[in-house]
Parts: structure tokens; C-alpha cells; sequence
């Protein structure tokens, strides 16, 4: 086993030291594993280049002493590690298991909860914003964040055309408050009526909109296999019952249906396996997170790949080594059951036991999985593709992904911006408003005190987290984003964007 994880990179649940790290890195460490997944660190071990340095065995027992004092005193909830000695080409490891925690926000106590809870992205451990601190605290109390009510708005502004007709159609059963309130759609707190996060999901896009603005399906065809140039785009912002055909819609339009020989006849069938396809579809918008602000789930198709991107990572219980065992874990319990009802899924833990049958027809096609930042991704990616100058394929999985590309522009193409800030800079007024402002360092209260904005998550979560994501706006001091200090001032990406609105 210890050979096997020695000869693998680091990971959400793997990091090597070659010694005990100062200041408070272990616990940084600890605290993201328990947040996350579990995880081991491996101490005695030089990451890179990868080496095997050892620990004195005079030293074994003190280190493994301090290692379990530092992490229990300095965190909170109390971590307690299983730490084990290894020995391999004569030299001695330690090895630090952590595990899952089940009472998150789990940080370190000198830091406090808001500046000492880290999280695991990639092999990095990386400081836990408040909206994450929050799902971690629903997490602990098993509360999706779906299920949640939305305070400030009333059921009766709610507009479910498109969820009511789809659902009568599929079950035969009509919508009223009652049903709504057994859906998990309407909730009851002191007397009164809220709708939960599910149900604005579902309505339609106005009102969706108004909460929930990347609750939507970015869609792009390009040319070639880079970002360069778009041949076609759509974006998706209906009810999230609606969103899985309409993107499979824009799938079907945008990629080739060739044939083939069959045993008798000639057999049609797409270049991509659609029924895997629109499996994946359906998965990114029920299991997405949608308590993350600012990311919406990205269809790229390329000439040499077909990629989908979904905010959220994977949940813990899930091995992404066996994800055709018939492993599940719904993140959206409201939706997740829902979505089963309208028949958009047949079984819990079949889908990629489904896409796995459906690859064997299609040799031709790889299927990749990675986890860039918070999100999940799968790649079709054609195994023989060839440019038309008879190159090697160079799509995007050996460049940043498309959702996480830098914003400088190759010096061989003309400056340009993705469509999705543009779309949400004309959509947004106090946006626009806020890079015109921006041209000079800001503190927040200066922006919001521009716009007349007093509400101050709501400038966070609608004007400021959307356009730093969209790279159009940058911190003075980002290695420290919770600093009362903190300014923000307009990007060069930014810049490009005012002057192509102009």
C-alpha cells in the first residue's frame, strides 16, 4: 500500500513533508482534511523532487509526540491523528492519517473560525471564505444548502410555469401549497411561509435571476482546440428542471452524427456518446453546489474534445477511483428527489455505471476526470484527433481549463473577452459601475457607498465575488482577503471589457 501512495502525486487527500513544517502548516493541513475527505501526510519524505529523506529512529517517538500534541492543542473541533511508523529502503517515515471530521468548521483555534479554517483544493490547502464556512456548518447538521428558506421572498411571487407543466406531465400530479410544502419547496417557521432554495431554482428566469444569477449553463463550441475563437454560444438560464435539454439541445446541435458499417447496415451515430453525454449534463445540475456565488456549469466543445464543468467538488464518500460501483451522495436533497420524479433519473448510483456500458461502444473516445479548484470536470476526448495541419491534439487538458483561463490574450490572436462577463456587465448596471469606479484602489464601503448599496453581503455576493471570478477585478492584498484594509481596483482584462462596451 505505502509503495502505491509513494509513487503518486500530491492530492485532496496527500502531502509529503520531508520535515516537520514551521509555523502552522500541519494544522493547516489537519483542519482542511478533516473539513473535507480525511487525509494522509507523510513525513520523512521529500515531495519534490520526490525522495525518500527519512526520520532518525532516535527521533521517531519525540517527533511522533509533538506531531499529536500540535494538532490536537492548536485545533478546533479536537483532531485526534493515527500516526503510524513506516520503514522503507531502511529509513523511517511517519505517517500522519487525519481523519474525516463529522463537526465541521474544523480551524485553528489561534485564527479563529472566520481567519483558521482552511479547506483542501487540489494538493493545496486554501483559506475558507464565509460562504464556505456556512456549508460546512450545514453540513455538520445535515442541511443542504437546497433546502434552505429564502427569508426575503414571498411563495406567492413564485412563477413555476415551466416545473408545474413538466411535473404534471411525468407524475399526473397536480401543484398546490401542499404539495409545494411536501416537495420541500415551501417551508413553515413561525407561522409563516418561505420558499426554500429549490424553489426559486425552479422558477422561472426572472425570478430566478434575481437570487440565483449563475444558476445557468454557459455553452460554447470553438475553433480548434483553444479558446480563441467561438463558432457558437448559448447561455441557459431557464428553471433548472428545463436547463439538462436544452444543453443536451445545444450538444447535439454543434457536434457531427457520422455513420458507420454496421453487421447489415449502415449505422448512424454521434461522434460523442450522447446518452453518456446528457448523463453528465443532468448530474453537473443536480449534484452541482449551488452555494457557491459566481460559478455556473460550462459546456466546452472543441474540435478535439467535448468538456463539462460543474461547481463542486466531489462529495467525500465518494472514491473517485470507483465511480461506476454504484457510489451516491446527493449534495441537493430537495432537488435531487424532484429530479427524480420527472424521470430525469432512473436510479441513485447508475449514472456512471450507464456512461461507463455506453464508452465500450466508443473506442475512439477517452473519458478523463479532474477537479480544477471547486468544481468537478469530465472530459470526451478524442483519442486519434489530429489537427488539419497533421499536429498532435493540444486542447485545453494540457492548458488551464476554459472556466479557469488566464485573461491575457495570445499575441497571435486580436484582444477579446469571453461572452459571460460581458453578458453580466450588461445585465448589471452597479457592476459596470463599480470597474468605472475601480480605476483607483477602493475599499468596499467606498464602492458600496458609489452605488448607494447598504446591504452588505448583498454587494458581496452580487456585484463583488462576480466580478473578481471574472477576473475583471483584483485585491490589494489577496494573500490576506479578509484584511479590513482590503481595496480592489479594476483589472486589465476589466479595462479590455469597458473599452469593447464603449
Amino acid at each position: 500500500m505505502f509503495e502505491k501512495e509513494y509513487n503518486i502525486p500530491e492530492s485532496r487527500k496527500l502531502e509529503f513533508k520531508e520535515t516537520l513544517p514551521s509555523g502552522n502548516k500541519i494544522e493547516r493541513t489537519a483542519v482542511a482534511f478533516s473539513n473535507d475527505a480525511g487525509g494522509e501526510i507523510y513525513i520523512g519524505i521529500k515531495n519534490e523532487p520526490r525522495k525518500i529523506t527519512g526520520i532518525p529512529e532516535n527521533e521517531l517517538i519525540k517527533l511522533e509526540e509533538q506531531i499529536s500534541n500540535i494538532i490536537y492543542e492548536n485545533c478546533n473541533p479536537t483532531i485526534l491523528p493515527d500516526i503510524l511508523v513506516q520503514k522503507i529502503e531502511d529509513k523511517y517515515i511517519l505517517v500522519v492519517k487525519i481523519p474525516r471530521g463529522s463537526l465541521s468548521p474544523y480551524y485553528i483555534k489561534s485564527l479563529g473560525k472566520e481567519n483558521g479554517t482552511f479547506i483542501r483544493v487540489g494538493s493545496s490547502n486554501r483559506l475558507a471564505d464565509r460562504e464556505i464556512i456556512e456549508e460546512l456548518e450545514r453540513k455538520r447538521r445535515n442541511i443542504s444548502y437546497d433546502s434552505t428558506p429564502v427569508y426575503e421572498f414571498n411563495p406567492e411571487e413564485l412563477d413555476l410555469k415551466s416545473f408545474t407543466k413538466l411535473y404534471q406531465e411525468k407524475t399526473g400530479k397536480k401543484i398546490n401549497i401542499e404539495s409545494l410544502s411536501k416537495l420541500g419547496l415551501i417551508k413553515t417557521e413561525n407561522e409563516k411561509q418561505y420558499p426554500t432554495v429549490s424553489a426559486i431554482l425552479l422558477s422561472e428566469r426572472e425570478i430566478k435571476q434575481r437570487y440565483f444569477p449563475y444558476a445557468k449553463i454557459e455553452c460554447a463550441r470553438f475553433k480548434g482546440t483553444k479558446t480563441d475563437a467561438t463558432l457558437d454560444s448559448k447561455t441557459i438560464d431557464e428553471s433548472v428542471c428545463s436547463q439538462p435539454d436544452l444543453a443536451v439541445a445545444f450538444v447535439e446541435r454543434t457536434i457531427k452524427k457520422g455513420s458507420k458499417i454496421g453487421r447489415v447496415y449502415r449505422e448512424e451515430r454521434w461522434e460523442y456518446p450522447m446518452l453518456a453525454v446528457r448523463e453528465i449534463i443532468i448530474n453537473a445540475v443536480i449534484h452541482r453546489d449551488y452555494s457557491l456565488q459566481g460559478k455556473d456549469i460550462k459546456i466546452a466543445i472543441f474540435d478535439d474534445m467535448l468538456e463539462i464543468t460543474s461547481p463542486g467538488t466531489i462529495p467525500p464518500s465518494i472514491d473517485l477511483n470507483s465511480l461506476s460501483s454504484g457510489q451516491s451522495e446527493i449534495r441537493n436533497k430537495t432537488l435531487g428527489p424532484i429530479f427524480k420524479e420527472l424521470q430525469l433519473i432512473e436510479q441513485w448510483g447508475t449514472g456512471f455505471q450507464k456512461l461507463s456500458d455506453e464508452l465500450k461502444e466508443y473506442p475512439e473516445i477517452e473519458l478523463k476526470i479532474n477537479e480544477p479548484g471547486l468544481s468537478f470536470q469530465i472530459q470526451f476526448i478524442k483519442r486519434d484527433y489530429q489537427s488539419e495541419k497533421g499536429g498532435d491534439r493540444t486542447g485545453t487538458k494540457l492548458e488551464p481549463s476554459w472556466d479557469q483561463a488566464s485573461p491575457k490574450v495570445p499575441s497571435n490572436h486580436p484582444a477579446s473577452t469571453p461572452q459571460v462577463p460581458r453578458k453580466y456587465l450588461e445585465s448589471t448596471p452597479q457592476a459596470l459601475k463599480t470597474l468605472q469606479f475601480c480605476v483607483e484602489y477602493k475599499l468596499r464601503q467606498e464602492i458600496q457607498d458609489h452605488l448607494g448599496l447598504a446591504d452588505r453581503e448583498h454587494f458581496r455576493k452580487t456585484i463583488l465575488i462576480p466580478l473578481m471570478e471574472n477576473l475583471l477585478l483584483k485585491m490589494s492584498s489577496p494573500e490576506k482577503p479578509n484584511s479590513p484594509n482590503q481595496k480592489y481596483i479594476i483589472t486589465e482584462k476589466g479595462n479590455l471589457l469597458l473599452e469593447e462596451l464603449k
